[in-house]
């Protein structure tokens, strides 16, 4: 048979096309898979997030809906003028002494000009669409701090995970040096095929922990990536400092200062304003008129030009109680916005304490932590002299190596630890985000 054209010879078809479906794909998968993560500050991470948040941006339009709530209540206390054009036609025409009464067409062009000049309820609806525009800028702040709150937090858990895996990587080295020494014991005579077997079954668990971290730091950078509104995953960069407050600062002047305590404290104004302003229901309210009016023709018996004034003077009489149900139920509103307040307060209270307790507890628990992994790598150090001496077992390195694992993640945990009590410190406090 003839080579196909194009083909060295002696090669297969089926591994040329191997060869060139695995190019393509190193082609592919090559430049995207070695492009590294946008990497971001803490304060930056925390500003795109409040920039660019969907949870933000919806607390923006609202505020631009209660805006224009409150312009359209404004215009019902202001004057409004209106106009209208109308051509008539009638049939027959009925005429007197010669002369068409109303002609067989005519234009009427009329405007009506309306001027509030006592309109309480307008007037108290006016200020109560006021304080919901202030509402939704304290809900929209409460927003930008919940949204603050959650890209804080996933980009600590990204250092978390980071350090989590260079511990699982040292400890990787490790057990490989190990490894190492055990099977070249073992091949010159002079060690077991046990320790050799030992030493490798505790690298591949340390591989496994390692590939398990890579994983963890991934999806924590994705989710920061959701959070700041990128288009992949975002990596965090240096770890941050936290200035939490000092036990000087009174635990009343911190709750006051958080947003969505602010928050609350709007619509409990809000609420008591419309409650208040429930008498002003059964208030007059008087509007002046005025109405001119322009016939072509004009016809027999009416004039050209002509115009109304009229003033209205309305008062509500008897509406079946509809004005003393709506009374109650804004103090209703009132009485659950302010049990609402009490019980935000009593927890605002509680969170600042309980953080404050949490920052002390958790930075003894680091200090403890460090020395617990600073012991255990000397434990290490001793034992793994003593095996290369021969004066013990491989048992006794790998049990000292897990251990000293162990601590040195358990005192990456207790860092991570007093990050997050920090954050929580200064958002239960009321100064995060700034």
């Amino acid at each position: 048979m003839h080579n196909m054209p194009g083909r060295p010879e002696g090669r297969p078809l089926h591994v040329l096309v191997m060869t060139l479906i695995c190019a393509g794909a190193g082609l592919q998968a090559g430049p995207s898979a070695q492009q590294p993560p946008q990497r971001l500050t803490f304060d930056e991470a925390v500003q795109r997030a409040i920039a660019s948040h969907p949870t933000v941006q919806q607390a923006a339009i609202n505020i631009l809906r209660a805006e224009t709530i409150l312009q359209q209540v404004r215009s019902r206390s202001r004057p409004t003028v209106d106009a209208s054009f109308t051509t008539n036609t009638i049939g027959p025409v009925t005429e007197f002494g010669g002369q068409s009464i109303f002609p067989r067409t005519q234009t009427v062009t009329s405007a009506n000009l309306a001027v509030p000049l006592l309109t309480p309820v307008s007037w108290a609806q006016r200020n109560q669409a006021a304080d919901q525009v202030l509402v939704s800028g304290r809900a929209a702040e409460d927003a930008r701090r919940q949204v603050a709150l959650a890209a804080g937090e996933a980009y600590l858990q990204i250092i978390a995970v980071r350090r989590q895996l260079e511990l699982n990587e040292q400890a990787r080295d490790n057990a490989r040096a190990h490894f190492e020494f055990a099977n070249q014991r073992y091949e010159g005579g002079l060690g077991s095929r046990l320790n050799a077997l030992r030493a490798q079954q505790e690298l591949s668990s340390d591989e496994a922990r390692v590939e398990t971290a890579r994983l963890l730091i991934t999806r924590a950078q994705e989710a920061l990536g959701v959070l700041v509104a990128a288009d992949g995953p975002v990596d965090a960069g240096a770890e941050p400092v936290f200035a939490v407050p000092p036990p000087t600062v009174p635990d009343q002047e911190l709750v006051q200062n958080r947003r969505d305590l602010q928050a609350i404290v709007a619509r409990q104004t809000a609420a008591q304003r419309v409650a208040d302003d429930a008498w002003k229901d059964s208030l007059p309210s008087v509007t002046a008129l005025f109405s001119p009016q322009v016939l072509a023709p004009s016809g027999l018996f009416a004039d050209a030009r002509s115009w109304r004034a009229s003033i209205q003077f309305s008062v509500p009489v008897f509406d079946s109680g509809q004005r003393r149900g709506l009374a109650r139920e804004r103090q209703t509103l009132l009485d659950l916005v302010r049990t609402e307040r009490t019980q935000a307060e009593r927890q605002a209270a509680s969170e600042i304490r309980a953080a404050r307790e949490a920052v002390s507890a958790s930075e003894r628990a680091l200090e403890y932590a460090r020395r617990a992994a600073q012991q255990a790598g000397e434990v290490v150090q001793i034992t793994d002299v003593a095996f290369r001496e021969g004066a013990t077992t491989n048992i006794e390195v790998i049990d000292a190596q897990r251990r000293a694992r162990d601590a040195e993640t358990a005192a990456a945990i207790a860092e991570d630890a007093v990050r997050r009590a920090r954050l929580e410190l200064l958002a239960a406090s009321g100064r995060f985000p700034q």
